[in-house]
């Protein structure tokens, strides 16, 4: 099957970073190589890009398109583990800045087999790194009734969360659920017909997805170890899907760039300089143009911030 990926604000994402020759770049999430390939093409001779990725089909694609390219490095693992990588490739600092695209791409939500969408029959699958064991068969058929309500409501927002918990309890009693159309039908036959644009089994694929791939966790520790690995003047751009990767991200931001975090009543400041500053305090969106051409792109925010002051 053709490998389809669709590099949303691509312009805008790699724009943010300021590509310079010479310098050190990371694209935490290669994808099918839009953002990479646009790197590349602005840091040209000498500088460097390591891009991460866990998806299989992914490198196989990213890695044919930019085979010509060789000042880039493609590592099959998580972007968790930047700080472990970079040490194992000499490198101590991220002297350029670093790109992150969160989420799920096009591809695997494409790609029938995979079970990211409820559209398609296809085994309760939703990993990330297709080598990985734990599936949303694992959540849907072995979490206890209360763990499917906190993620539910936690990672999906949905209001119905208690109701289509104790449906897939009640469900898998007689018989385990085992494919995306069989879950999706229970959530929409147990849940109240209401006027929405969206359909009842999203908000629940979202937290199985989010559950499955440990995401909003990993965007958190990731950017935290990002924060230690900047050097001063790099830019960490972000690209998030949901408000809750957007809120992460958000608040991190916000968090480096304040120059204190003292207690009201403590009479001298004892915090240590900001680490980072905001280059926008509002997130960019996706353009009209954009959104036509790529729909799902309309909820994509992208957030940017320059280290001030290095570890």
């Amino acid at each position: 099957m053709e490998f389809k990926h669709y590099t949303v604000m691509k312009n805008e994402a790699v724009d943010a970073l300021e590509c310079k020759d010479g310098l050190v770049y990371v694209d935490c999430t290669l994808g099918g190589g839009g953002h990479s390939e646009l790197i590349l093409q602005r840091i040209q001779p000498n500088g460097r890009l390591i891009a991460f990725d866990i998806d299989n089909e992914a490198i196989l694609a990213a890695s044919e398109r930019l085979k010509d390219y060789k000042n880039l490095t493609i590592v099959k693992s998580s972007y968790t583990n930047i700080k472990k990588v970079l040490q194992e490739l000499g490198i101590s600092k991220i002297t350029g800045g670093v790109l992150f695209d969160l989420g799920a791409s096009y591809h695997q939500f494409d790609k029938a087999e995979r079970g990211f969408s409820f559209s398609k029959e296809a085994p309760l699958d939703m990993r990330f790194d297709t080598d990985a064991e734990f599936t949303a068969y694992d959540v849907v058929n072995t979490y206890r009734e209360d763990d499917l309500v906190r993620i539910f409501s936690e990672y999906g927002e949905e209001r119905f969360s208690k109701r289509i918990a104790k449906k897939i309890v009640e469900q898998r009693k007689l018989k385990k659920i085992e494919t995306t159309t069989e879950l999706a039908d229970l959530i929409k036959n147990c849940t109240p017909k209401i006027k929405s644009s969206i359909h009842p089994a999203t908000r629940v694929f979202q937290a199985i997805r989010i559950e499955v791939n440990h995401e909003l966790t990993n965007v958190k520790n990731t950017l935290n170890d990002v924060l230690d690995l900047m050097a001063t003047g790099g830019i960490i751009s972000v690209i998030s899907f949901h408000s809750l990767e957007d809120r992460i991200v958000k608040n991190l931001f916000k968090y480096h760039s304040q120059r204190c975090h003292c207690e009201k009543n403590q009479m001298i400041c004892t915090c240590p300089p900001p680490r980072l500053e905001l280059v926008n305090k509002k997130p960019i969106t996706a353009s009209d143009k954009e959104i036509k051409e790529n729909p799902p792109s309309r909820s994509a925010k992208l957030r940017i911030a320059r280290c001030i002051n290095e570890a």
